[in-house]
C-alpha cells in the first residue's frame, strides 16, 4: 500500500471507531509506530482535525467526515456478498438497515465498479432454510441489539423448548450468537436467576424498557460460550450418537438444528457429537433413522429412544 492510499485508509479507520491507538494502526497496516506518528502528523499538517496524542490515542474531530469513495471492487464485491448472506440469515430489520447501508455505499463507488457490481448481483444467489410464517414474522434483532448496547433489560413472551410452555420474563441481554442454523439471545433471566439460551425464532413478544442494568457483571458472549455452555454447569446436554455412512451423508444441514458439534469416522460409521438443550427433541428426530443410527451416550437418550419406539409399536400394532 503506497502512502497516500495509507492516508486515507487511517482516515477511514479514526472515523470507524470513538478512539484508536498508535499501536492498533501500526498492527493493522504493518508498519512501525514511527511511521504512524509521522503519518498523522502529515494528516493534521494537511488540515485533517485529528485530536490525541502519542500514548493516548487518536480521534477525528466530531463532525468531521470523509466519503468512503475508494473502494476497491474486491471490497464492493465482498459488501454484495454480504448482503446476500444478510438476506438469508437475519429478520426483517436488519435486512432494511443493510440494504439502506449498502444503497448509500453504492452511491459513492466509481461508476465501473457500480456497473461491475450491478452485473456481479445476478450471479450470486444463497440458498437458506424456509422460515415458518411464525418465524418471518419476528423483527427483533435489531431491537435486541439495541439492548444489548444501551445495557436495556428486555421484557420478553417466550415458547420454550420442548414444553411448549409459554413464559414471560426479564432478561438482562449480553450478546447474540448464530447456531443450528437459527439466531440466539444469550442473557441474564430474571424469573429463572440464571443465564438462558433463548432461541429469536421462539420469541412471541419483546420489548425494550426503561430499566438499566449493570453490564459489567456479566460475561461476555464469547467467554459464556466457551465457559458455560461448553463448561460443566452447561444446562446443554452432551449426546454421542454413530450414523451409518450411507445415511450421514444425508444429513447436510438438518444436524445443525439439533446441536451439531463435531463428527469423525468410526469403521462403516460416522460418530457424531450433539449438545442439546431437549434430549427428547433430539431424540424423535434419531427416532426417523431407525436401525441406522445408534445412541452411545447419555444413558437417558438410550432409555429415551427404546420408549419412543414401544410408543410406536403400541400406536401402530
Amino acid at each position: 500500500m503506497n502512502r497516500i492510499d495509507r492516508l486515507h485508509a487511517i482516515i477511514t479507520h479514526l472515523q470507524s471507531k470513538k478512539k484508536v491507538t498508535a499501536q492498533e494502526m501500526a498492527d493493522r497496516f504493518r508498519i512501525s509506530l514511527r511511521t504512524v506518528y509521522r503519518d498523522v502528523k502529515a494528516l493534521g499538517e494537511s488540515g485533517v482535525p485529528v485530536i490525541g496524542e502519542a500514548g493516548s490515542g487518536y480521534t477525528i474531530m466530531e463532525g468531521y467526515r470523509l466519503p468512503p469513495v475508494m473502494f476497491t471492487q474486491e471490497e464492493a464485491s465482498a459488501l454484495l456478498l454480504g448482503s446476500k448472506l444478510a438476506e438469508q440469515f437475519t429478520d426483517g430489520s436488519i435486512k432494511r438497515h443493510f440494504g439502506a447501508a449498502l444503497f448509500k455505499i453504492k452511491a459513492v463507488l466509481r461508476s465501473t465498479d457500480k456497473e461491475y457490481v450491478d452485473n456481479l448481483t445476478d450471479h450470486i444467489a444463497v440458498m437458506g432454510r424456509q422460515s415458518t410464517p411464525v418465524e418471518a414474522s419476528q423483527q427483533y434483532l435489531s431491537l435486541l441489539q439495541q439492548a444489548i448496547v444501551n445495557r436495556r433489560v428486555v421484557h420478553l413472551h417466550y415458547k420454550a423448548i420442548g414444553t411448549e410452555a409459554t413464559t414471560t420474563r426479564d432478561i438482562e441481554p449480553i450478546g447474540l450468537c448464530y447456531y443450528g442454523s437459527s439466531w440466539h439471545l444469550i442473557a441474564w433471566c430474571r424469573l429463572r436467576n440464571g443465564y438462558r439460551d433463548f432461541r429469536l425464532s421462539r420469541m412471541l413478544k419483546a420489548s425494550i424498557t426503561e430499566t438499566e442494568f449493570d453490564g459489567s457483571t456479566h460475561p461476555s458472549v464469547h467467554d459464556y460460550i466457551k465457559e458455560a455452555m461448553l463448561g460443566p454447569q452447561s444446562e446443554l446436554q452432551e449426546a454421542v450418537v454413530c450414523f451409518d455412512k450411507r445415511v450421514a451423508r444425508y444429513l447436510q444441514e438438518q444436524k445443525y438444528l439439533y446441536g451439531f458439534v463435531s463428527e469423525e469416522e468410526v469403521d462403516a460409521a460416522i460418530r457424531m457429537k450433539f449438545l442439546t438443550a431437549s434430549l427428547h427433541y433430539l431424540g424423535r428426530w434419531l427416532l426417523m433413522y431407525t436401525d441406522s443410527v445408534t445412541v452411545h451416550s447419555p444413558v437417558e437418550l438410550k432409555g429415551l429412544m427404546k420408549e419412543l419406539a414401544e410408543k410406536i409399536h403400541a400406536h401402530h400394532g
